[in-house]
Formats: C-alpha cells, sequence, structure tokens
C-alpha cells in the first residue's frame, strides 16, 4: 500500500462517525459524578481547585467506560490517584524546565512502557502525562498542588461511589460475553446443517475466558448463571463439528445427514435460549420441538459409531448448559477441567507489580512495538513541550498533549486518531468558542457547560473519534474559562499547537516506524507452532488414553487460540500500512490463514473423538505426535527463513500405518487430513514460478516438487 493511499484511509476512518450502541444511563452517571465534584469544589475552595478536581473526576469516569473485566470502582480510583501523584509531581518540578522535562521524559516512558500491560493500564497512564501538562499550571504553591491532588483523589473516589451505589446492569459485560459465546455457537450449529465444514471464530469463547478471570471480591458476588456455562460451552464446540463432519463424522447424504440436520437444529434453537437466558438474566425458554428432538429414541438406530456417541455428548452437554443458564446447577465455573477452580484476576495491589513485570519483559525483547512506542512518545513528548515553550503562543502545553493522546504502538491507530484529534478539536473549540461568545457565562454557567460537554463524550464516546474530541475540546475550554481563562487565550493557541502536536506524532512513527508487515511470517510461524502441538497433544492422548504421560490439551489449545489471535490482529494491522512484504504476499497469506484454521479444525474434531481412559492405546498414534511436533517446529524455522516447509516425516509415519481398529481408523483418518492442511500451508507459501513449458509440455515442476516433498526453497 503506498503513503498516499494509508494516509487517505486512516483519515477517513479519523473522520468516521460509526453506529454504536449507546449506554445514556452511564454516561449520565458519570456526568453526575463530574458535577459533584465541581460543585463541592467551586463552594468550598473556588475556581482553580473546581479545575483541578474535574479533571481527576473526568478522567476516572472515562476508565470506568474502558473494555476491562476488572471492577469499574478499582479503575476509577486507580485513575484519580495516578492523576494525582503526576499532577503533584509534575508541579514541583515544573518551575524548573530541565528538571521537569526530565519529569516528563520519564513519565511518559513509563506510560508508553504500560501498554505491555494491557490497553486499559495504557490509557489511564498515557492520558495522565497529557492531563498533568494541564493542571500542572493551576495551583500556585507546593501546599495548593497537595490539595489540588487530594480533591483529584476524591474525583476519582466519587466516581467509584457513584459506579458501586448506583450500577448499571451489573455484571451486564460478563453476561454479554458469555451470551455472545453462546449465541455464536447456535449460529456454529445452524450453519453446519448447510455446510458441514463451516468455520467458526473463536473470539467469542476468548472474549468469555477473559471475562471468566475474576477477583476474589467478585468471586464471592458472581450470579449462579455465570458459573460454569463457558466450561461447557467450549466443549461443545468440538461435538458440534464432530457431528457434522463427513471426513469423520456421518455420510454427506442419507437418513444419518438428515438426523444429524435436525439435532443441530434443536442444538441451535436450545442454545439461543440459554444466551438470551444469560444476557438477560431470565429463565431458560425452550420450545418443545427442540427438546424432543434429543428425547427421540431413534438416535441409536440411525446413528452409530463415533456420531452416536457425540450426539449423546451433545445432548448431555446441553442439559449442562441449560441448567447453568437457569441457575438450578451447583456446577463451579469448570473453566480448567483439571482444577475445577475460578480463574483468578490479581486485585488492584497486586496490579502494579504485574504491570512492571510484563513492562521489564518488553525492555528485555527492545525492538518490539511497544518499546519503540515508548521512546517515540518520550521524544515527541519532549521536544512538544519545548517548542511550545519557545513559540510565542503561550500554554505550551497543547502540542505534547496532543501528542501524547494520539499516539499508539500501532501506526493505524496512531494516524486515525491524529486526524480525527484534529478535526474534532476545530470543531469543539469552535462550537465552544460561539457559545461564550453568544451567553458571556460566569464561572457556575461554564462550569454546567463543561459538565454537559463531558456527558455528551461520555455518551458519544464510542461512535468514533471526531464526535469524542470535540466534547473535549468544548470541555476543556468551558473548564478552563471556569478557571478565568478568556476563550482568546485558549481557543487559538489550542487549534494551531493540536495541529503541531498531531504532525510530530505522525512524523515520529514515519520516522522509527514498528511495522507489523514484516513481523507477518514470524507470526505465522507461532501459529503453525502452537497448532503442532495441539495436535501433537492430541494424538499422543490416541497413543496413551490415561493420559499419565501426555502433554495438557487443553493448554496447547489455548495457546493455538492466542497464535491465531495474534496473527489475524497483525494481519489486520499490516493491511492498513504503507510497506510491502516481499516475502509473503496478500493473498499467500490469506491461503495460509485458511491451510493453518483446516489444520487447527482437524486437530480439534480428532479431539471431540478421543477415547475413554480404558480403551485401549493405539501405538501408532505415539510416532504421529512425534512427527507432528517436530515437523512443524522445523516448518515454523523454514517459514522464517521464507523457505517452503516440507512434511516428509509425516507422510512416512501415515504410510507405514495399517489402521486394524475403529480408533486407529479415526486418528489415521485425521492425520491424513492434517498432511493435507499443511500441504496446502506449503504450496500457499511456495514462491517459485509458475510451471514451465519444455518442447510444448508443461512439466508441472512445482506439483511433482510438491508430491515428492523436494520443492524449491523459495526467495
Amino acid at each position: 500500500m503506498t503513503w498516499w493511499r494509508a494516509l487517505k484511509q486512516t483519515g477517513r476512518s479519523g473522520l468516521a462517525v460509526e453506529r454504536r450502541r449507546l449506554e445514556p444511563l452511564v454516561a449520565l452517571r458519570g456526568a453526575v459524578g463530574l458535577a459533584i465534584v465541581i460543585g463541592l469544589s467551586l463552594t468550598l475552595f473556588g475556581p482553580a481547585v473546581a479545575a483541578s478536581s474535574a479533571f481527576g473526576a473526568f478522567q476516572a469516569a472515562i476508565a470506568t467506560f474502558q473494555r476491562s473485566w476488572r471492577p469499574r470502582p478499582e479503575l476509577a480510583l486507580a485513575s484519580g490517584t495516578s492523576l494525582a501523584v503526576s499532577t503533584f509531581l509534575g508541579y514541583v518540578t515544573g518551575s524548573h524546565l530541565l528538571l521537569f522535562l526530565a519529569l516528563l521524559a520519564l513519565w511518559t516512558f513509563l506510560a508508553g512502557l504500560s501498554w505491555a500491560a494491557g490497553p486499559t493500564i495504557g490509557l489511564i497512564a498515557t492520558s495522565n502525562v497529557a492531563i498533568m501538562l494541564v493542571t500542572i499550571t493551576l495551583p500556585t504553591s507546593v501546599a495548593a498542588a497537595a490539595g489540588h491532588a487530594a480533591m483529584m483523589v476524591v474525583g476519582g473516589a466519587v466516581q467509584a461511589v457513584l459506579v458501586i451505589v448506583f450500577p448499571v446492569r451489573r455484571w451486564g459485560a460478563h453476561r454479554d460475553a458469555l451470551a455472545d459465546a453462546l449465541a455464536a455457537e447456535a449460529d456454529y450449529a445452524r450453519r453446519l446443517r448447510h455446510d458441514p465444514v463451516a468455520p467458526f471464530d473463536p473470539v467469542p469463547l476468548m472474549t468469555a475466558r477473559a471475562a471468566a478471570h475474576i477477583t476474589p471480591r467478585q468471586a464471592r458476588k458472581r450470579p449462579a448463571e455465570l458459573h460454569g456455562a463457558r466450561g461447557v460451552a467450549e466443549r461443545i464446540r468440538p461435538v458440534l463439528a464432530s457431528l457434522a463432519d463427513p471426513a469423520l463424522g456421518v455420510p454427506a447424504d442419507g437418513p444419518e445427514r438428515d438426523r444429524v440436520r435436525e439435532l443441530l437444529s434443536a442444538a441451535g434453537i436450545i442454545l439461543d435460549a440459554a444466551a438470551r437466558a444469560i444476557r438477560h438474566g431470565d429463565p431458560v425458554d425452550l420450545t418443545p420441538s427442540a427438546i424432543a428432538a434429543f428425547r427421540t429414541p431413534d438416535t441409536g438406530a440411525v446413528l452409530s459409531g463415533p456420531p452416536q456417541r457425540a450426539a449423546r455428548r451433545l445432548g448431555t452437554l446441553l442439559r449442562d448448559v441449560v441448567e447453568v443458564a437457569g441457575g438450578t446447577s451447583d456446577t463451579d465455573d469448570d473453566s480448567e477441567p483439571a482444577t475445577n477452580t475460578n480463574l483468578v484476576r490479581p486485585g488492584l495491589t497486586a496490579l502494579v507489580p504485574a504491570a512492571l513485570k510484563a513492562m521489564r519483559q518488553e525492555l528485555r525483547q527492545r525492538h518490539t512495538a511497544v518499546t519503540r512506542h515508548a521512546l517515540r512518545v518520550t521524544t515527541v513528548a519532549v521536544a512538544g513541550y519545548v517548542l511550545g515553550t519557545f513559540l510565542p503562543l503561550g500554554h505550551p502545553y497543547w502540542a505534547p498533549m496532543a501528542s501524547v493522546m494520539v499516539m499508539r504502538p500501532d501506526f493505524s491507530q496512531t494516524y486515525t486518531r491524529a486526524v480525527g484529534r484534529f478535526a474534532g478539536t476545530l470543531v469543539g473549540v469552535t462550537l465552544a468558542t460561539a457559545l461564550v461568545q453568544l451567553t458571556h457565562p460566569g464561572t457556575h454557567l461554564s462550569g454546567a457547560l463543561a459538565v454537559t460537554s463531558a456527558g455528551l463524550m461520555y455518551l458519544l464516546m464510542r461512535t468514533g473519534q471526531i464526535a469524542a474530541q470535540a466534547c473535549v475540546a468544548a470541555y476543556v475550554v468551558f473548564l478552563l474559562g471556569m478557571g478565568g481563562e478568556q476563550w482568546t487565550q485558549t481557543v487559538p493557541e489550542r487549534v494551531v499547537l493540536t495541529l503541531i502536536g498531531g504532525l510530530l506524532a505522525m512524523a515520529a512513527y514515519a520516522s522509527y516506524p514498528a511495522w507489523e508487515t514484516p513481523r507477518l511470517r514470524t507470526r505465522l510461524a507461532d501459529w503453525l507452532t502452537a497448532d503442532g502441538k495441539y495436535a501433537a497433544a492430541v494424538a499422543a492422548h490416541y497413543a496413551d488414553p490415561a493420559g499419565t504421560s501426555c502433554p495438557d490439551v487443553r493448554g496447547t489449545l489455548l495457546a493455538a487460540r492466542d497464535a491465531r489471535a495474534a496473527w489475524q490482529e497483525a494481519l489486520e494491522r499490516a493491511e492498513h500500512e504503507p510497506v510491502r512484504h516481499r516475502g509473503l504476499s496478500r493473498a499467500a497469506a490469506a491461503e495460509a490463514e485458511d491451510a493453518l484454521a483446516q489444520f487447527g479444525r482437524v486437530a480439534m474434531l480428532l479431539e471431540a473423538h478421543l477415547p475413554d481412559r480404558d480403551t485401549p492405546p493405539v501405538p501408532a498414534a505415539e510416532h504421529l505426535a512425534e512427527a507432528l511436533r517436530t515437523t512443524t517446529e522445523q516448518g515454523a524455522k523454514a517459514v522464517r527463513d521464507r523457505r517452503v516447509p516440507h512434511w516428509d516425516e509425516i507422510r512416512e509415519v501415515l504410510d507405514d500405518w495399517e489402521p486394524e481398529d475403529a480408533p486407529e481408523r479415526v486418528v489415521r483418518r485425521g492425520g491424513t487430513l492434517l498432511r493435507k492442511a499443511l500441504d496446502d500451508l506449503s504450496e500457499a507459501l511456495d514462491t517459485s514460478p509458475p510451471p514451465m513449458l519444455v518442447d510444448g509440455a508443461d512439466t508441472h515442476v512445482r506439483k511433482e516438487n510438491r508430491t515428492r516433498g523436494t520443492g524449491p526453497q523459495g526467495t
């Protein structure tokens, strides 16, 4: 993609307004908290302290909107407290330019590194740096700075108390995550009726797993219907696929296929009913036809072998999920079958050590996207503040504040936010200035207008950059106006310096980028390695059904999902970058993704047919497991080195294998499908020239080479 096209796409994204579900009650709660803080501060301490405390309450409310599964009061308290510390330290060093620049560099670098601990922590830390640049100008002494910092803590505490006293749809995000996972499986069951090899995106299951990580305090208060349903849903997905798949299940046509379609349709209805019940906290409402589909006695007469076992297991799992969704089951969370314990999220006190550990790991790896982001944002923040100080505009903090707020570890978000922030600032200050000129508001009216602007920002936060930034710009104009600054002192320089800050951010990324495109092969290799370990773990359980010396299938499955998600995220980022990867075209990336997705799907089918613990072992499966593990690791190295991987060892194991009984036939057939998926991956990565014509005949060089496993090594 050219730079011009990339800039056009990111600019269009920054100016777009999306239709999203609004949360007016949550926005109202945040605005009310802000109004309480401003009102008390104005009454007790005056406009300057009110402005500081308002920033604390404003930022704390924004923290409660973040996509985090942590309790909202914790986020509000952490945001208000960290902003108070930043402001106090910033004021103490603010009178000495070099000392303040050193603090700004350190604080900004740590904020940039904090993205390694997650986007919520990264955003809170980044916002603290940006707001600190404004709030340090409000106090007039060290004692006053301490008072301002204390009021920021109070602002965060007020927002936390409001979240506790006036909860809006308590556990709503967790309910939605689990309900979305069940609804995705219901849709999957319906699609399998018409397409037995339909793909399934595991993202809803991954989101539900993230939501299942809870703090000890949350574990004591979690609703009964959120216990255990996710663990059951995880086991339903492979059963659905194994029941519908024609390779390891029933034939593509005939009475067996008709019976499978009936069961899949009923499963979709039951899963949808469970999803609705969990989402709204209502009883499960099942249709009689769906219940009757699993109670008819002809399943055993129509289906036999693995499909029959899958049908019976599906009925059992659906009964379990209905019981859990209805709150009538005593089952615990069952997130990890081996331990049957909750997935624990560290509390607020344990969050800081965990974040520091993630940041240290990023520093050790050096040239990662997060480390480069930390260096970029630090350089730009210091340069922007120095530039704003020496320009004859006043208010030097506008430029670095704009830079810090728009910069992100990836290209697309940085440029999109830069365009959106400048456009939103221009709209917001224009509207706010016009309103100030018409009404000439006093202190209290300015505070009311600031609260209104903040409430609109909370309401429109997720609809796009331009809408949110317009409200933020108006909020700052009214808030500083409440503190005594005239619009002529804030508006012109803010527009100019915001533009400068955005340009600095964009230039910094272009000069010191962290492109995702060159790392696509590494991401693909990581996914191949993780999928290989998952398939090998499944095959090993056929060789040792008791599993006494086998790797954990569940752990390898989760690692494979994470690797797939990392690949898809990297591919999405790369699509917007103005660089090309000579070793992996878009078409090759798409074909390689399809091949690895098919590989993971076949491994999941084999997992669904795992034998019971007392089943006789399949000795040949041990050789298949070892071949899968070693060849995928070697293949991953070949992918990183831009060579075409080969799978000779797997082919030799399958050629020497003569299956005798049903379990052997299942794993042998699965091994063949796994090898075919790997061959498709090699074909996608083969960048050798097309077949040559020799004496008028096509030599089919590439096809023969792939058949022998001696194809060209690529470029």
